[in-house]
């Protein structure tokens, strides 16, 4: 039987066969990322990291989104989730969760937007429903990416399609994201998470402890190469927000990047 538990009602946690799956819960603003959100999130990975029951995570959103980034409206007020998971003096990489060294898979269930997208290329695995849609609007909303995006987004589809991505806000369809190399897999809807959990199946019947090197390995080698870029994009991150980031801006611009987002992919919010 599943054993079930919630981390402030923003985050649903579900252990079942050595499978472990984070649901993102604020449906009601497409899972947008709010401080409680993200802290509830990393505890939640450091958690799972260290259960022995748990072979690979997987992570979702409540319906109808993945995750439309940071939450706007947390933004105009100050920015409370900015720099969650960075360094202090933005001189090393940041990352939404703290590193596990189990799997995890990304089960795309609607928009994932700017930060969303971030929590989507940090997993290992990526599978998209026919709903899912992928957007980056940094340039939107007068904020940097902080969580690798500029180096993480190139690699998975190129270095034009993720410039064209960042500077205009472009969004890519799921079948888009298929050819592009950003997901594994484009399953019918109600079929996202039993095709998921089929994959992290497989991976849970393999020697663990093979899984677990073989996974270091790669991002060992990922870290050597991803490094002076992400260093480099966490010291520019923390540079903006220092001199550059204006809550009051973010405020103005609220209505018109959720209104522009809600127009192109049917429910974006940043």
């Amino acid at each position: 039987m599943a054993d079930v538990t919630q981390d402030a009602d923003v985050l649903i946690v579900e252990r079942a066969d050595g499978v472990a799956t984070l649901r993102l819960n604020r449906p009601a603003v497409r899972n947008a990322l709010s401080a409680t959100l993200i802290i509830a999130l990393q505890r939640a990975m450091s958690e799972l990291d260290r259960d022995d029951e748990v072979d690979v995570v997987v992570l979702t959103g409540a319906d109808p989104a993945f995750c439309a980034g940071l939450d706007l409206n947390e933004l105009g007020e100050g920015g409370a989730a900015l720099g969650l998971g960075s360094s202090s003096d933005g001189s090393t990489p940041a990352s939404p969760w703290p590193a596990i060294g189990k799997p995890v898979i990304g089960a795309v269930n609607g928009v994932a937007v700017t930060g969303g997208l971030e929590l989507a290329l940090h997993c290992d695995i990526l599978v998209a429903s026919d709903r899912a849609a992928f957007a980056d609007t940094h340039a939107r909303v007068g904020v940097m990416p902080g969580w690798g995006l500029s180096v993480l987004l190139p690699r998975a589809v190129g270095t034009r399609m993720a410039r064209q991505m960042s500077l205009t806000g472009h969004v890519l369809s799921a079948e888009e994201a298929l050819r592009a190399g950003l997901v594994t897999a484009v399953v019918p809807h109600a079929e996202l998470l039993t095709h998921v959990h089929q994959v992290a199946t497989a991976i849970v019947g393999n020697n663990r402890a093979a899984v677990r090197t073989l996974l270091a390995t790669y991002r060992r080698i990922e870290a050597d190469l991803d490094g002076p870029g992400l260093r480099t994009e966490a010291a520019a991150s923390r540079a903006w927000l220092d001199r550059n980031f204006q809550p009051a801006a973010v405020a103005r611009h609220r209505a018109a990047v959720t209104g522009r987002g809600r127009a192109q992919d049917g429910g974006s919010a940043t």
